[in-house]
């Protein structure tokens, strides 16, 4: 087909230009022919990325959200039982199918947003079964829904309760060869973990990410979100894809990132949720060339944001982010955290994942707030 009479952004740096986009079969093209396609002036831009989500889960925690309201904070809460560890006991309780129907919901809400490629973590199982039956589900996703799905394991997420005080253990254990046998079954893109105070060290990540590198897997991290322990450093020197949140990382953590090609995943969705005050080093990123994106971090506890073009917003308001540098963190950036090359922009030989929008300016896309303009998505070539 090829899509007429648009108004076209295809990537980070450029102008909208109006123009055509010739698609031939599941890729962008230079030329084709075929059903030709009048937009009527409507803006197209590369179908958008939510490369940090945690999808799949098990019950809510609004009363959480009650009790950070009334001045708990996150580590008063997850020291007493709640955070992450509530939402474990939710989610081992539900069965595939549960988990599966109650995602299905947050992925229809992300795609009503114009995203075409969602990335999906486990971490709220914390044995191997519960880990296993989060990353089936994210698979089985994509049976469902037009959409892309990465899926990453995150099982040293946080210590279970079985394991309280013996997070070597539960890393011997649990993590490490769950992490094996997930890989076994194509289960895993990526490993992820979250280095802080509350969950794992970085000498503890380390051998988790010596393992997906045995495995051959790529890894990122949730680092300097609380404090500065040095997992940006540390997801540096092993190459990671991203480290994401980072409101703690310094200027030698931005050189490092730098220099290692991790991008900067920024989540302005729990900063705005925890209420925090220190917002990451994005003048430091620019200063040294570290790619960032921006992703909904959605989760039932500190980021419950459905909408990856709120979360651009709030990148810009929060964070200072440029309108053009929020949507290269929804798109192109966003791709790279997810060691995707073939989408993220518009150009001959990439997949044709597009978004079309009423809307002449993909700043129109990020400054209202609860609405979406998205008027049709072209995933893998294909109108949905």
């Amino acid at each position: 087909m090829i899509l007429t009479n648009a108004r076209i952004w295809s990537g980070p740096g450029t102008e909208v230009i109006s123009g055509s986009i010739a698609i031939d079969g599941d890729l962008i093209a230079g030329s084709a022919g075929g059903e030709e396609i009048d937009l009527g002036g409507r803006l197209v831009t590369p179908a958008l990325i939510d490369c940090h989500t945690h999808l799949v889960h098990g019950g809510q925690r609004a009363g959480e959200w009650a009790m950070r309201m009334a001045g708990a904070d996150y580590e008063e809460i997850a020291r007493a039982g709640g955070g992450i560890i509530s939402t474990v006991a939710a989610t081992r309780a539900a069965s595939e199918d549960e988990l599966l129907a109650s995602a299905l919901p947050r992925l229809d809400r992300l795609i009503a947003d114009g995203v075409g490629t969602v990335e999906v973590k486990s971490g709220y199982g914390l044995n191997p079964d519960a880990e296993l039956r989060m990353l089936r589900v994210a698979r089985r996703l994509t049976e469902l829904r037009p959409v892309t799905v990465k899926t990453s394991y995150l099982a040293a997420h946080a210590v279970p309760a079985e394991y309280r005080g013996r997070p070597g253990n539960y890393l011997d254990e649990v993590v490490l060869p769950t992490l094996t046998r997930a890989h076994a079954e194509g289960l895993v893109d990526a490993v992820d973990g979250f280095c802080e105070g509350i969950a794992f060290s970085v000498k503890e990540m380390a051998m988790v990410f010596d393992a997906a590198r045995e495995l051959g897997l790529p890894v990122k991290l949730h680092a300097e979100q609380l404090s500065h322990l040095g997992g940006a450093q540390l997801a540096a020197r092993y190459g990671a894809l991203s480290a994401d949140h980072l409101e703690y990382a310094t200027e030698d953590d931005a050189r490092a990132m730098a220099g290692a090609g991790t991008v900067a995943v920024l989540l302005p969705g729990a900063f705005y949720a925890l209420r925090e005050i220190q917002a990451p080093p994005v003048a430091a990123f620019r200063e040294h060339g570290v790619k960032m994106a921006v992703a909904t971090d959605l989760n039932p506890g500190t980021s419950p944001v459905h909408s990856l073009l709120l979360a651009m917003n709030m990148a810009c308001t929060l964070f200072g982010l440029t309108a053009d540098e929020a949507m290269a963190g929804a798109t192109s950036h966003a791709a790279t955290a997810l060691g995707l090359q073939d989408r993220g922009r518009i150009a001959p030989g990439l997949r044709a994942d597009l978004a079309i929008w009423d809307a002449d300016d993909p700043a129109h896309l990020i400054y209202r707030l609860g609405l979406s303009p998205l008027h049709l998505r072209i995933i893998g070539g294909r109108p949905c």
